[in-house]
């Protein structure tokens, strides 16, 4: 399956799920314009609270539909931009990316991936259980967090479902994702 966009979703204000759009834009540097996480710097209200001077490295939220259809299977009502993220990918592993992996949304849009999302305790305000079923275990014992990954946007340009995505890995050693 080639890789490729599903939904793309935004929401102005700090709300936990965002609704679905016909396109998003993202603006270099900023995020999705409309989106209330839009910015240089951070906009995430716990980390803004606590340094608001600090680079935005969760300008933009994507969540494989891979994970959508599993949470369903177990009885979750979870659907695009549910979860809040911005971007609802098919046919991509998007937990495997190394940090700095740059994704090639549609024909212009470029994604600069930062970091993993941290299951926060709003999954299950929005649905009772939902944190614990998007944490699990890898064969070590490690904590694998599965609600997204975050990035910041290098190169605008509109993102539409049915967009291609290309994935183009950073030189060097990968780096594993860490949650920002």
């Amino acid at each position: 399956m080639t890789a490729r966009v599903v939904a793309v979703c935004r929401g102005g204000a700090h709300r936990f799920s965002k609704p679905e759009e016909l396109f998003i834009r993202l603006l270099a540097g900023e995020g999705v314009e409309g989106d209330a996480h839009r910015g240089a710097t951070v906009q995430h209200r716990f980390d803004r609270a606590a340094d608001p001077t600090r680079p935005n490295l969760r300008q933009v939220h994507l969540l494989a539909a891979e994970l959508h259809a599993e949470l369903r299977g177990r009885g979750f009502n979870v659907a695009p931009g549910a979860m809040g993220e911005n971007v609802t990918t098919a046919g991509l592993d998007l937990l495997a990316l190394p940090e700095g992996a740059r994704l090639h949304l549609g024909g212009a849009a470029v994604v600069g991936v930062t970091g993993l999302r941290h299951p926060c305790g709003q999954l299950d305000r929005f649905r009772p259980g939902l944190r614990q079923a998007v944490l699990d275990r890898d064969a070590a014992g490690r904590l694998l967090r599965r609600a997204g990954i975050m990035g910041v946007v290098l190169a605008g340009g509109e993102v539409h479902p049915g967009d291609p995505i290309r994935v183009e890995l950073p030189p060097g050693p990968p780096r594993p994702l860490r949650v920002v």
